[in-house]
């Protein structure tokens, strides 16, 4: 790492109206330098790096990039300088080819006489995908028919085609599975080892200390400090988020499973599908029922059989209550089912709706008036748990799409709150959001338990699993192999030994 700067940035503000999302914030990043920025959901970091691309326009301050002042007016003008972006969201477009994404604004390079050639577009194609590690992506297809992971890794084919000489990523390793986020260290490594720079936005601190050579610290748009790789303590980086010390009751604080053990309120026999082998559970009231395993085990496919969105080959999903059978989510949603999606942006949320919309929702029929929808009332409903749930808005009306991961992630809780959910199951319920609001949510969960509600908790994350759950099934090539209670003596080696 030499004493040069790549990228330094000098009293950087840009203000939404009465929101100050980036304040007086001044960063320097070094070439062949891996930088993570962290902080809580709303700290500023997305606007910050949006600056940088050309997204948005600062409302005072400077850039420098390699030296000279930098002031680029959209992704394009960024690209030409060499600073590239992978964005949070999805940042493919669906209904063209893999190729024709990677060459976006790129396409004169396989122009001759006026025409296109794809041939020669598709094979470039194919050769940046298998330089990034997506051997097994056609470039021919339409990006549409990927999934999210294989979506993403588009988008680093396409950051990674023009050399970036400051590559910045916001949140992109939350949709990838393992596989997907050695993919994604290994170029951004690339990148560094080429002398260029990485700009890293995570929520992973673990992966963070693993990965980064130093990491800023934002807290209410601010800079609050920049720490060297031998000073990146985990403890000390959430504390310096949050802007006090973090309790050491982060998780459940009792050692023993505690439920009604006499009441079951979700029976499910034999449940089978392509991804899913005969799977049997009982839920019980009060009851956090986490769910582990590898990537491909299945668990995240279960969660949506239960909830009726993938049809079943086999078996039965009973509420206990009223005898109904869950066949769809309309079934679901009518016995008080909520379901938390693992891709909060593309199935959880209407992100081009308002805050008010979402919330409201699976609550139409609660909320009706002699078979019309009053306003009055989804604004009722709507800010009753916008406030509860403490979002961090101008109002309701505020566009999902404007909000930060852990803001979008509490709209989901309360449009399954806001319809009385007693059943919640939650995929990944923390992705991709920061230590307050995971905190925030945690509480949240015991305080549903005090008041019976059951759950299903979805998780990636051992700790999680370890420190919420009542009972962790543990699921293996879609059949549950072990089940084990909560206990002070279970340690993640015990829950690995029986994934692998």
């Amino acid at each position: 790492m030499t004493s040069e700067v790549l990228l330094k940035a000098e009293l950087i503000n840009k203000s939404f109206g009465p929101t100050h999302a980036v304040a007086d914030f001044s960063l320097e990043i070094a070439p062949g330098e891996i930088r993570g920025l962290i902080g809580e959901n709303g700290s500023g970091k997305s606007t910050f790096s949006s600056i940088v691309v050309g997204l948005h326009k600062p409302d005072s301050g400077k850039l420098y990039f390699k030296g000279e002042e930098y002031t680029p007016t959209n992704t394009e003008a960024a690209a030409q300088k060499g600073i590239s972006l992978i964005v949070q969201e999805i940042g493919t477009i669906a209904g063209i080819s893999v190729a024709a994404n990677i060459f976006i604004n790129k396409e004169q390079r396989f122009t001759k006489h006026g025409m296109l050639d794809f041939d020669r577009m598709n094979s470039e194609a194919r050769r940046i995908l298998d330089t990034i590690g997506g051997e097994h992506i056609n470039p021919e297809i339409m990006a549409g028919e990927l999934n999210l992971e294989d979506r993403k890794l588009v988008e680093i084919a396409k950051a990674m085609y023009s050399n970036p000489s400051l590559l910045i990523i916001d949140e992109t390793s939350n949709a990838l599975t393992t596989h997907g986020r050695n993919i994604l260290y290994q170029n951004m490594k690339v990148v560094r080892d080429a002398g260029g720079s990485v700009m890293f936005i995570t929520h992973d601190l673990e992966e963070l200390v693993s990965i980064c050579d130093s990491v800023t610290v934002m807290r209410d748009g601010r800079f609050i400090r920049t720490l060297q790789r031998e000073e990146m303590d985990l403890k000390a980086m959430k504390e310096l988020m949050v802007g006090r010390e973090i309790s050491n009751n982060f998780y459940r604080s009792d050692e023993a499973p505690s439920y009604n053990r006499e009441k079951v309120v979700l029976d499910v026999r034999n449940l089978s599908s392509i991804e899913v082998d005969g799977v049997n559970l009982q839920l019980h009231e009060g009851e956090i029922l986490g769910i582990g395993g590898l990537a491909e085990s299945g668990m995240h496919e279960l969660g949506r059989l239960l909830f009726g969105i993938e049809r079943k080959d086999a078996g039965e999903v009973i509420v206990s209550k009223t005898g109904d059978r869950i066949r769809s989510p309309r079934d679901a949603i009518r016995n008080s089912i909520g379901y938390m999606s693992k891709n909060r942006d593309t199935e959880a949320l209407l992100l081009r709706f308002s805050i008010a919309d979402n919330i409201a929702l699976p609550s139409l029929d609660h909320i009706r008036e002699k078979g019309f929808i009053f306003t009055r009332n989804e604004r009722r409903l709507a800010e009753k748990w916008a406030k509860n749930l403490s979002i961090k808005m101008r109002g309701i009306n505020d566009l999902c799409t404007k909000l930060s991961g852990g803001n979008k992630q509490k709209v989901v809780l309360g449009k399954w709150l806001g319809n009385d959910s007693h059943i919640l199951i939650m995929d990944c319920p923390t992705r991709g959001i920061d230590i307050g609001v995971k905190e925030a949510i945690y509480r949240l969960m015991e305080d549903l338990k005090k008041e019976g509600r059951a759950m299903i908790m979805i998780s990636e994350e051992l700790p999680e699993l370890i420190g919420m759950s009542d009972t962790i099934l543990i699921m293996k090539d879609g059949v549950v192999t072990h089940k084990v209670d909560r206990s002070p003596e279970l340690k993640e080696q015990t829950i690995i030994q029986y994934m692998i």
